[in-house]
């Protein structure tokens, strides 16, 4: 089986020489090219270039936004069942796809584990999701879709990435008490709760605004605070469509109340402007102004319109 192993260097969680332990345990079963990320978007081109050749497997080393650059390069073209599998070593600090997977947060454990599974023929078909924008740079017209394997959105999550990505472009690290100290602020000094921008539609459903979050969510749970999961949309499944989890304007006591929901044991959040959805195939959300979005928790600029779309069976991975 001819594979291509996309390292990140800068990954979180894996040093050089663990990363050398990696390449050489899949090396020793898989015939491997071995190339490293330069940049934001490398991992993309490269996955696309593996897919265009005709390689078998794409192995993602890295956190979650290196495997999202290398799930939009393999479906570059779209679904096909002559485009690469994707196996996903653990890189960085929240491994969110990875860990929906099953696979062990070690990534010598997790490599041991594809291994195995390549060697069973373990591997399925799963959904994602596509997330265009409008609005961007000043464009009324809608962005080129771009894939998602665990998560979109428009709005305060969105804020609080681009506080975190400023956090780190400072030098901090990326780790739970970051992403909640950055949270906490956004919430209490932002205008967005204060003032919600978004609309969102649902077909069949009237349009529900004055939004300030609205969370798209294709796996559950939604996000980790180390090895805490945060799950706004329990019924998230790479089996069903999309769930939408949106709140209008609470105020701090009602956040905290709905967040601890969330983050229980038999997580069920509800209440008063607290709104979810289950197995959508397709929904929009509108902003009155630009705001954030992101998909996969990587922040991609400011827009005025969100327009997602289930896709099933879109992208075989090994299990």
């Amino acid at each position: 089986m001819r594979a291509l192993v996309v390292v990140n260097p800068a990954a979180t969680s894996t040093t050089a020489k663990m990363r050398d332990v990696l390449v050489g345990a899949l090396g020793s079963e898989l015939k491997v090219d071995v190339a490293e990320t330069g940049a934001r978007g490398h991992a993309r081109e490269l996955s696309a270039q593996a897919a265009a050749e005709g390689i078998d497997l794409v192995v993602a080393v890295g956190g979650d936004g290196t495997v999202n650059e290398v799930v939009n390069g393999i479906l570059e073209k779209g679904p096909d069942p002559g485009r690469p599998m994707l196996a996903v070593v653990p890189g960085g600090s929240t491994n969110v796809f990875s860990r929906a997977l099953g696979r062990s947060r070690d990534p010598v454990e997790a490599t041991a584990e594809i291994l195995e599974s390549l060697r069973a023929g373990r591997t399925q078909l799963v959904s994602l999701g596509t997330a265009s924008a409008s609005g961007t740079d000043g464009d009324a017209g809608w962005t080129t879709p771009r894939w998602f394997v665990f998560a979109a959105g428009l709005g305060f999550d969105a804020e609080v990435i681009a506080r975190v990505e400023a956090a780190r472009a400072r030098g901090r690290r990326s780790t739970g008490a970051l992403y909640v100290r950055e949270a906490t602020t956004a919430f209490l000094r932002g205008r967005e709760r204060r003032n919600p921008a978004m609309t969102l539609e649902v077909p069949s459903h009237p349009p529900l605004e004055n939004l300030f979050l609205c969370l798209v969510s294709n796996v559950s749970p939604w996000t980790y605070l180390g090895a805490r999961p945060v799950n706004p949309s329990p019924e998230a499944s790479f089996d069903t469509g999309l769930d939408v989890f949106a709140m209008g304007r609470v105020g701090a006591t009602r956040m905290l109340r709905t967040l601890r929901q969330t983050l229980a044991a038999d997580p069920a959040p509800r209440g008063r402007r607290v709104h979810r959805w289950h197995d959508l195939e397709e929904l929009t959300v509108t902003a009155a102004r630009p705001l954030g979005w992101q998909v996969d928790g990587d922040h991609l600029g400011t827009a005025t319109g969100l327009r997602v779309r289930h896709v099933p069976a879109a992208l075989r991975v090994v299990a």
